[in-house]
């Protein structure tokens, strides 16, 4: 697996955002060395650590190996800074907020401007520390939406992967709602198509990091049902705050929990909108400058 020809290269590149937010990430490490031995640069590219595993020194020091570290939100930033990686590293959004989309005909039930939209994936629901209370959090949210506005509800996947699959709990949600006749299902489709589906929600709820970028990048107003430093990093930079933006699936207690972002997020639609379409373009426009870096290395 790490038998890499580095040599034939000029500059490696990482774009694997989180790998540094989870406990599995000694491959990377030692991407990196081997890839450092045969004098080849290495680059960071859109990235998310957990603070507490820069505890571990090791990973310090390999930190400090990258020729450049691009961080996609300032809490990882500023927690690189603290732990002394200072001479490479720059802050640059997420390059999938530069991601196209593409718009497909939109299925029966999908409402343009009143459908809101849900994700949830197998990962946050493992991450909970209340054994069922996220699954139960979505049944009350889809309920109280159905109860109580006239919105269409539309049900999205963003990762597919046999261990990993957002459809297996989606589904979930379907078959139990189904007969409202409120419910759309969206199939997989690749993440262009998938954005076309997004960029025309009212609002959005999701758990993957780029669900989440791409109703941001399209100004849907969004909460974040997060599970890592990522979700409060890029909340953060957007509206100066994660409170209200992001909760946490950690700190799900009550069925309601849920349902009480919901309506903090309804109660301030427009102005959430509004920030969006504002602040949006410029901070796209960072986006794209982040491979002059790169360049600078060659």
């Amino acid at each position: 697996m790490y038998d890499i020809p580095f040599s034939q290269s000029q500059i490696a590149i990482s774009v694997g955002g989180d790998n540094y937010c989870y406990d599995d990430h000694d491959w990377l490490m030692v991407l990196n060395r081997k890839a450092r031995k045969q004098n080849v640069k290495t680059v960071l590219w859109g990235c998310s650590v957990e603070p507490k595993i820069l505890k571990d020194e090791e990973v310090i020091e390999d930190m400090k190996q990258y020729s450049l570290i691009m961080p996609r939100e300032s809490i990882t930033y500023q927690a690189l800074i603290d732990n002394g990686i200072t001479k490479n590293i720059k802050l640059f959004p997420d390059p999938a907020f530069l991601l196209e989309k593409t718009e497909l005909p939109l299925p029966k039930g999908f409402l343009e401007n009143n459908t809101i939209g849900i994700n949830i994936s197998p990962l946050v629901i493992r991450c909970e520390t209340k054994k069922d209370v996220t699954m139960d959090n979505y049944v009350a949210l889809l309920q109280h939406i159905i109860d109580t506005t006239d919105m269409q509800i539309a049900l999205i996947p963003h990762v597919v992967w046999d261990d990993n699959d957002d459809r297996k709990p989606l589904k979930k949600l379907y078959e139990k709602f189904k007969a409202t006749g409120r419910v759309v299902m969206i199939d997989d489709h690749n993440c262009m198509e998938l954005k076309g589906f997004i960029s025309r929600l009212r609002m959005f709820i999701g758990t993957r990091t780029h669900a989440i970028i791409a109703a941001y990048s399209s100004c849907v107003p969004t909460l974040a049902v997060g599970y890592s430093v990522k979700a409060k990093g890029i909340a953060k930079d957007i509206f100066d705050t994660y409170d209200n933006y992001v909760i946490p699936v950690q700190t799900l207690e009550n069925r309601q929990d849920l349902v009480n972002a919901f309506e903090w997020l309804k109660d301030n639609e427009e102005s959430i909108r509004q920030h969006l379409e504002e602040f949006m373009p410029s901070y796209c426009e960072k986006t794209s400058q982040a491979a002059d870096e790169i360049h600078k290395l060659m």
